[in-house]
């Protein structure tokens, strides 16, 4: 597969009061492949924010590097590879500019120069990927929180990047803009192939990803799958990681001398498997 983002011993580390320094990321390597989508987590000051901004050369690694596109992300080109991402951060507040939706969504394309005709081919199409043709004329700020985000996901659609970045982009959401925000993104990555990086608590968003990245103390503890990662449950409690619902049921009913095939990530594979085998005889 087609290399997108690589981290190569990349370390940073900020000043604090005093002089002295705290290494927010340690020495921190992984690789991300076109089509894939991949989860970071962590507890709060595991290093995810740090990442991200790494990753999008807000800040740049004191030492590693970072490649974007197969090109060293420098000073230099920053501008030029930053273009070819999507980045939605968690406040959706704080993106708006336009004064309407049509507008906030145009505005990226207006400042990369994309010619007017193209652009509002751009704009309906983006609107339309995350159905909100409908709020073509309405202020973004009258919307609810998961048609705000939505509408962010759009700008960043509009930009047709190769790479879509979701910074704790759901965690200011209620539980129906969560829901909307991740269907969104999954039909996108089904659809179009789509490159995602979400950065997040939430666990259904976590249980979409094609492989989990965990963060601990500024360093990567664990990469895999879903299923090889919520194996670890033990250690993941330990450094604060919540568990899926139902892989935490499945583990006490265990406990009570129920067994079952295998590891349940969601409440449907669950229910599934307590009625076909112990229920439905």
């Amino acid at each position: 597969m087609k290399e997108i983002l690589s981290l190569d011993g990349v370390s940073y580390s900020y000043q604090l009061d005093g002089g002295e320094s705290k290494k927010a990321v340690d020495d921190v390597s992984f690789t991300v492949h076109e089509g894939e989508w991949i989860a970071i987590v962590g507890h709060n000051g595991s290093g995810k924010s740090t990442l991200a901004k790494l990753m999008i050369g807000l800040l740049f690694p004191e030492q590693g590097n970072i490649n974007l596109f197969l090109e060293r992300l420098t000073q230099e080109n920053l501008w030029e590879l930053r273009s070819r991402l999507g980045i939605v951060f968690q406040n959706p507040d704080n993106q708006f500019v336009g004064s309407t939706v049509q507008d906030d969504v145009a505005f990226s394309l207006e400042n990369n120069g994309v010619p007017f005709e193209e652009m509002v081919t751009r704009v309906h199409n983006a609107l339309a990927q995350v159905k909100m043709s409908d709020f073509l004329d309405q202020e973004p700020h009258h919307l609810s929180g998961g048609q705000k985000q939505r509408v962010a996901i759009a700008g960043a659609l509009a930009l047709q990047p190769q790479l879509l970045i979701l910074d704790e982009a759901t965690s200011m959401l209620d539980p129906q803009g969560r829901d909307e925000v991740i269907q969104v993104v999954a039909d996108l990555k089904r659809k179009t192939g789509l490159t995602v990086i979400s950065i997040t608590h939430d666990l259904e968003e976590v249980l979409l990803a094609d492989r989990i990245i965990v963060m601990n103390q500024g360093k990567v503890l664990t990469i895999g799958t879903p299923t090889q990662v919520f194996a670890r449950g033990k250690e993941l409690e330990a450094i604060g990681l919540d568990l899926p619902f139902a892989l935490k049921v499945s583990g006490l009913l265990r406990e009570y001398g129920m067994a079952f095939d295998g590891e349940h990530m969601t409440e449907e594979e669950l229910v599934n498997e307590l009625w076909t085998s112990h229920f439905s005889k």
